[in-house]
């Protein structure tokens, strides 16, 4: 074998660049641009600004202080070591999340908590005051026994109205 490896891997990075024509330049040359590793974690973070964007608690804290200075936003058992359906219970908690989100537009004054205890699923919101009670005590029954029907478990909603948003501090 008279080719060394590393002109093996040439010839293949050459040939598979000559097949792809988005990395060939218009000139007909090509080239390959790399860049240097950046190894932070910047997922979820809140960019820093003038100081006149308001936060809430939930969304102030970075995501590593999950579970110690803030807690979990879904409570279940799932993900214990053994136990199965921890993806459908995520992708349950999205419905709900969206189910609440479209039935109480633009009242949710901060993120939803889902506890799941024994059979029974409660559902945890703070909501703004901006519809009249009537209509909230109307769209609670309506939530509570859609959920209950698609589900097929009691499910219950504990809602606190507030007048405002609870501001944590500015960014």
């Amino acid at each position: 074998m008279a080719v060394s490896f590393s002109s093996a891997v040439r010839f293949t990075l050459q040939s598979s660049l000559s097949r792809s024509g988005s990395l060939c330049s218009s000139s007909g040359s090509r080239g390959l641009h790399v860049t240097a590793v950046c190894c932070k974690n910047r997922a979820a973070r809140v960019r820093v600004g003038k100081g006149d964007k308001p936060l809430t608690y939930e969304k102030a804290l970075q995501p590593h202080y999950i579970g110690h200075r803030k807690g979990w936003l879904s409570q279940h058992t799932s993900n214990l070591k053994g136990e199965e359906g921890a993806a459908e219970r995520a992708v349950e908690d999205v419905f709900i999340r969206r189910f609440m989100f479209g039935t109480f537009h633009n009242c949710l004054a901060n993120e939803i908590v889902i506890k799941r205890r024994g059979n029974m699923l409660i559902v945890c919101a703070l909501m703004l005051q901006k519809l009249q009670p009537q209509k909230f005590y109307f769209l609670i029954g309506y939530s509570e026994s859609l959920l209950s029907h698609f589900y097929k478990c009691p499910v219950k909603l504990e809602i606190q109205t507030m007048q405002d948003k609870a501001v944590y501090k500015y960014l």
